[in-house]
């Protein structure tokens, strides 16, 4: 039970931080170019999978002509 009193302490604390750099403009600049970074991850990800996604049914596809040809 502990571990888990620290945990959320620390999230808490966490927030508490990252609302008070936030206020700066130097803490501004930080968060939004994580944000932007986090989101080309994201966009990447998404790309990586959906490219993946077509290939496999491309895949399936071929092999099901197979069979029926």
């Amino acid at each position: 039970m502990g571990k888990v009193f620290w945990l959320i302490v620390g999230v808490g604390v966490g927030f508490v931080v990252a609302h008070q750099v936030n206020k700066t403009p130097e803490g501004r600049k930080f968060f939004e170019d994580v944000d932007s970074k986090a989101r080309e991850f994201a966009d990447a990800v998404v790309e990586g999978y959906r490219a993946r996604e077509a290939e496999l049914r491309g895949e399936l596809d071929d092999e099901f002509a197979a069979e029926a040809g």
